[in-house]
């Protein structure tokens, strides 16, 4: 049979098969031992041993991976790629001691980026994240969740929304947007947080259906996104807003539990929510609540490593109480610069206890399920989306194992080479 690409001695081919992987199932990885895949009009058509798909299939382009690991593509299932400027000199002040919340009650923080966010074209935008972008693709990630959250006002949101479309149509890692209009309370409603959650839910949310039914009509609506923190949304404003989305037709997701747990872990799985981020302060009975429900557990463990904190997700707690934990880099300008998923998954072995194994299930198939497109990337699965990565090493317990360097060589989306090391571009 001829095929567009096969690619054969994979030392090993990390196949993740089955779907999700719950509680102790997490780090499933499917190994295919001298293993080969072969890809045919943007999908995966089979994957086994070398000597038996070398035998059966003729391909136009074929790739000798030389005995190192093919994987699934990263899904990074929470970004904020899109802002403009940056905020070292607060990174200095956090070292000088000053917390999250001192900043941001100060005027920093989210606050400042979105004087900088608000002042910047579409055109901006797409360029100061497009450096961004490429660097996640040169790492390994091929899909990406992408919020809004740095307008907190109509127009700029849409104009974030804008793009992320249009790097989305540009770029090969293929982005699903986030609408995050409730990311923090504006300098202008500091006193009247209940006057912009009804913004949010009066205009915001009919705005961007109607803009959205203008500008992509071929794409189903994005997720909304809301920040249940002390500081930003209360649990009622939370609760306003998210049932708003659901009532227009939105796919729901919360940022809960990194500073306080106020019960937006809760409120995440009442209303099927598709995943609840950052999960550090979960209270015991959330946890229990999550791991009965098909909501995604979503740690984003680069952001306490980049505010120095000693608290994780709590992510054995998780998987015992049966929960579907997935891993993320949280790229945001404040807190948690990073565009490669490797290094999240370093973390996550060193200060969240998972095993190399765990890590990477958690960076693949459950990230896909975690903005709910498991059944087309995060594995490698015949008729599924050919996204795969081919790593730099004989043995995928290098990712986690090491750091600080990009192990990967060569990058495909949709059965077509889009990143190769050897050449150091983006095709």
């Amino acid at each position: 049979m001829n095929i567009d690409l096969l690619i054969h001695n994979a030392s090993q081919i990390l196949t993740l098969a089955g779907g999700p992987q719950p509680g102790h199932d997490l780090g499933n990885l499917e190994v295919v031992e001298n293993g080969a895949l072969a890809i045919n009009d943007e999908k995966i058509i089979a994957v086994g041993p070398s000597p038996e798909l070398s035998k059966k299939y003729k391909a136009t382009q074929e790739i000798d991976a030389a005995g190192r690991v093919v994987m699934p593509g990263f899904v990074d299932p929470h970004t904020h790629l899109i802002w403009a400027g940056d905020r070292a000199a607060e990174f200095e002040m956090r070292l000088a001691g000053a917390s999250y919340m001192e900043i941001l009650n100060a005027g920093g923080g989210i606050l400042s980026t979105v004087r900088l966010t608000r002042s910047a074209s579409v055109d901006d935008l797409v360029a100061q994240a497009r450096g961004r972008l490429n660097r996640m693709l040169s790492h390994g990630t091929t899909t990406a969740e992408v919020k809004t959250g740095y307008g907190l006002e109509t127009e700029t949101e849409l104009r974030m929304m804008e793009a992320i479309l249009r790097l989305d149509t540009e770029n090969p890692v293929e982005l699903i947007p986030t609408f995050l209009g409730a990311h923090a309370i504006p300098s202008e409603f500091s006193d009247d947080p209940v006057g912009y959650t009804d913004l949010i839910c009066d205009e915001m949310l009919p705005s961007l259906v109607q803009w959205w039914e203008e500008n992509a009509t071929e794409r189903s609506l994005p997720f909304v996104d809301v920040f249940c923190e002390t500081g930003a949304f209360n649990l009622d404003q939370s609760r306003r807003i998210l049932e708003r989305a659901k009532e227009l037709g939105f796919q729901l997701k919360i940022h809960a539990d990194e500073f306080d747990g106020l019960g937006g872990t809760g409120l995440a799985v009442e209303l099927g929510a598709t995943s609840a981020d950052h999960l550090v302060r979960t209270p015991k009975e959330d946890i229990k609540t999550l791991g009965a429900s098909k909501t995604v557990a979503v740690s984003l463990p680069c952001t306490p490593f980049g505010l120095a904190e000693s608290d994780y997700t709590p992510a054995k707690a998780i998987l015992e109480a049966g929960g579907i934990l997935a891993l993320a880099t949280d790229l945001n300008p404040g807190t948690a610069w990073c565009e490669s998923m490797q290094f999240p998954i370093a973390l996550a072995c060193r200060y969240m206890h998972l095993t190399p194994s765990q890590a990477i299930a958690a960076a693949t198939i459950n990230a896909a399920a975690a903005v709910a497109r498991a059944d087309t990337v995060g594995s490698l699965e015949p008729e599924k989306q050919a996204d795969v990565l081919i790593i730099d090493t004989p043995d995928y317990r290098h990712l986690g194992y090491r750091f600080g360097v990009n192990l990967i060589s060569t990058v495909i989306k949709r059965g077509k080479i889009v990143f190769s090391r050897g050449g150091e571009e983006i095709i």
